[in-house]
């Protein structure tokens, strides 16, 4: 894909991945069409796009919800007239042990309400995103791609059943989309990363991403910027399909 004027959607894009991946199109001339709840956050990642000579778009949406998101398509499709891709992003986490106990006592246990929070943005709002991208691609006949957000917890990491389950399941509606969409010129990837220094993994407990940035093998942290530059190659490539591309620096959960 010639990222010079198309039109990619990205949600979850007021900080973080959404932001850094922002930048990253804006640079190559595309047109970001940015989505958050987050007004503020919004109105910087535009700033810094904007700087790059960039047009911008801005819509806030709750991804979790249908009528959002299909109004939401609707008015990105009709303000700049064409869909060229979709970024899948948006996500959050709501962490706990399964249950938690101490000398034979139950103490804790995640709550349903822990469970739905994350499966309604981290799962149900990529189905949502990707089904409605898909349909205006087609509708308009536009050879797009479309990039879901998966992440290495996706093999099951301690304390996470929530986003575990999650991103697993991203993981694998991106292989049954790919295989779905690729007679209508429309590309799905997926991008798993390992621990990035955003505000998310910031918000873990600090005995314990202490404890994860020890066990990485490249040492450190990933940067916003280095998945940036794994969206913008998935973008690119035209024969890269159906796949789960981890940048988690070696490690292994």
């Amino acid at each position: 894909m010639n990222l010079e004027d198309s039109v990619i959607l990205i949600t979850g894009a007021a900080r973080g991945l959404g932001a850094a991946m922002a930048q990253g199109v804006a640079s190559r001339g595309a047109v970001p069409v940015l989505v958050d709840l987050d007004e503020e956050g919004l109105g910087n990642t535009r700033q810094a796009c904007e700087a790059l000579g960039a047009e911008v778009g801005c819509y806030g949406a709750d991804v979790s919800k249908e009528t959002e998101v299909e109004r939401l398509f609707e008015r990105a499709v009709a303000d700049f007239g064409r869909l060229d891709a979709l970024i899948n992003n948006a996500g959050i986490l709501r962490d706990g042990l399964l249950v938690k106990a101490k000398e034979g006592e139950i103490v804790d246990k995640l709550s349903l309400e822990q469970w739905q929070a994350v499966i309604d943005v981290n799962l149900t709002g990529v189905f949502l995103c990707g089904r409605e991208a898909a349909a205006h691609m087609i509708r308009l006949r536009n050879r797009g791609c479309i990039i879901n957000l998966s992440s290495v917890s996706r093999a099951g990491n301690f304390g996470q059943t929530n986003y575990s389950a999650s991103k697993a399941g991203v993981a694998a509606l991106t292989v049954v989309w790919a295989k779905e969409l690729a007679r209508h010129g429309i590309r799905v990837n997926a991008i798993a990363p390992g621990f990035v220094r955003t505000e998310m993994v910031a918000s873990m407990r600090p005995e314990i991403l202490e404890k994860v940035a020890a066990g990485i093998p490249a040492g450190r942290l990933c940067d916003p910027e280095e998945i940036a530059h794994a969206a913008l190659y998935l973008l690119e490539n035209d024969y890269m399909n159906g796949r789960v591309l981890e940048i988690d620096g070696a490690v292994r959960l």
